[in-house]
């Protein structure tokens, strides 16, 4: 187009500034210093952003950063107390079918089926349109999700990761410009997840849509933008700089686990994200506690008649200080007419001290493993021996941490771990069981929030709360089930940290379950890989030599690190072929 032309269209649209702009250097989308607050809580401040036509931006925020005000500020949900929000040079003052937006809950009706959950959306928009058209555009967009089997299901017979391709598709329908993605995948399972990138991705290429992805993950960013922006934590949240992703299209997981760009710009993101991380959350709490020298009533020692047979029994125990032996479940069918093997023959040894990682896809059983282990499921066949001793019920003696932290809320972080600790050490002087429960909640960065109420807590709070209560139990064993997986990353990375700062502390044996790759590289000393279910077991087990004390972002520089990673995704990626 000749310089003549576009000046011939800027003077059009400045004689007419209700009609959209046409200008082909002008962005698709722009903000332009936004500010909102609510009441005196300033969310975001000076918020600039400009995006082109077809590009791919990923956002990367956390808790607390303001990343669905800024997607419900694109979407015309809410106004922006200053600064402008503009889409191709006109103000965005209200919702449209031009701009689909994707919650990370899903706001399905849920006594409708899949066709009419996304034909609403059609109907309202497209009611000009004769019924036949309205039906083959909503049929298009339920198959191009790969929901085309499941047309006539409603919201309760699907999996979480099908509700979510729902969403996408409804948002789709309406023929949008722009995609506003908010967290979609973050409540699913690694292997739905990384299958819905890839259908996400190829409907981006295919309909040639603009997209913002809102993720806590720095993986899938890099994996699915043209750029990523970190959006720094509020209050007064702006945007930090942006990582430009030259890495070429199509994008394959296993070969960029080797491609250098890949690891500089991992690293990088990391690093920023971390930095900001440390500057907005203050350090943990140095320790003004110190922990009483006493052990709990579960201590094989503490039996005071026979300490140094007790003693030698617990070295020669050592390299098989907790053994899982053929271990098995089986469940009835939902027909009740036969049964299932969900776990075949799990076996395992573990040394005194050992920490290790279990990881597998969705239904592989690994949580029912930890599940058994902490006494909380019956064993079918096979057995647990933990320091010389069957585990057939749940006991003290091993402390768990599950996804959502089962804590009172009515009662205090403090009164949460007091609960545990009055069991274990009735022994102990109250003063003495104090300082044991004000050492734990210190340690994990709660020291200033003591007697502050679980309900008013945010859920990475709460999970330190189920930390320090773990380990202030002096428990034999840690179970660890998905502890962080509900979390976003930034709050997951610190957790991750205290959690070895912790263990180091104490060199207790620890079992964590996770879907989380780099996590099960970061805590353990083995990583052990399940096979899918039915019929799950190990398949491989990796020896990560990696050294301790560890962090983030020393293994990112190593020069193992992704050796053992490739290793892992290796395993999961011919599990997901086989599935």
């Amino acid at each position: 187009m000749s310089v003549v032309n576009i000046n011939t269209m800027r003077t059009q649209n400045q004689n007419n500034p209700l009609e959209p702009s046409n200008d082909p250097f002008q962005p698709l989308l722009e903000l332009k210093s936004v500010c909102k607050s609510y009441g005196e809580n300033s969310i975001l401040n000076n918020i600039n952003l400009s995006i082109k036509a077809g590009e791919f931006v990923a956002i990367v925020g956390f808790s607390g950063s303001g990343k669905t005000t800024l997607i419900s500020t694109i979407a015309g949900l809410i106004q922006a107390d200053s600064g402008e929000v503009l889409k191709q040079g006109m103000p965005i003052t209200e919702p449209g079918p031009d701009r689909g937006v994707v919650f990370q809950n899903y706001s399905l009706m849920p006594w409708l089926t899949v066709f009419e959950n996304v034909a609403l959306a059609v109907d309202q928009i497209f009611k000009n349109w004769p019924a036949e058209q309205r039906r083959a555009h909503t049929e298009k967009y339920v198959k191009m999700v790969n929901l085309g089997a499941a047309m006539d299901k409603k919201p309760a017979e699907l999996s979480g990761g099908m509700r979510q391709r729902v969403n996408v598709a409804r948002a789709l329908a309406a023929s949008p410009d722009i995609l506003l993605l908010d967290e979609p995948l973050s409540a699913l399972d690694a292997l739905t997840r990384g299958n819905l990138q890839d259908e996400i991705l190829q409907i981006w290429e295919q309909e040639k849509k603009t997209v913002i992805l809102i993720t806590n993950d720095v993986d899938e960013a890099i994996y699915m933008a043209d750029r990523v922006i970190p959006l720094n934590p509020g209050p007064d949240a702006t945007f930090g700089p942006a990582f430009t992703i030259n890495i070429e299209r199509p994008r394959d997981r296993t070969a960029l686990n080797h491609n250098p760009e890949f690891k500089r710009l991992r690293a990088e993101i990391t690093r920023y994200l971390m930095d900001i991380g440390i500057e907005k959350n203050q350090t943990l709490a140095q320790d003004k506690i110190v922990l009483p020298k006493i052990k709990p009533n579960t201590d094989t020692s503490f039996d005071r008649v026979a300490p140094i047979i007790n003693s030698m029994m617990d070295n020669l125990a050592r390299p098989r200080y907790l053994e899982f032996s053929r271990l098995s479940k089986i469940y009835p069918t939902s027909d009740g007419n036969s049964t299932v093997k969900v776990v075949d023959g799990f076996d395992l040894k573990m040394k005194k001290g050992e920490f290790v990682s279990i990881i597998g896809h969705s239904g592989c059983g690994k949580s029912t493993v930890l599940s058994m282990t902490a006494g909380l499921t019956d064993i079918s066949e096979g057995v647990i021996i933990l320091d010389n001793k069957e585990i057939d019920n749940a006991g003290p003696d091993r402390g768990v941490v599950f996804q959502a932290p089962s804590l009172f809320p009515w009662l205090t972080a403090f009164e949460n771990v007091m609960l545990g600790v009055d069991k274990v050490y009735p022994h102990a002087s109250k003063a003495e069981r104090s300082d044991i429960v004000g050492y734990y909640l210190n340690r994990v960065g709660l020291g200033d929030s003591l007697y502050k109420k679980a309900a008013d807590m945010s859920n990475g709070m709460r999970q330190r709360v189920g930390i320090a209560r773990a380990f202030a139990l002096s428990p034999k064993l840690l179970l660890l089930d998905e502890p962080f997986g509900m979390l976003d990353s930034l709050t997951r990375w610190e957790l991750q940290e205290v959690l070895m700062e912790v263990w180091e502390r104490t060199q207790v044996t620890a079992i964590v379950v996770t879907h989380d790759v780099d996590e099960a590289i970061l805590l353990a000393d083995r990583v052990v890989m399940m096979t899918n279910g039915p019929h799950a077991k190990i398949g491989k087990i990796e020896q990560i030599d990696l050294p301790r004390p560890r962090s983030r972002k020393a293994l990112l520089e190593h020069p193992d690190y992704y050796k053992y990673r490739e290793s892992i995704l290796s395993f999961l990626t011919e599990c997901d072929h086989t599935h």
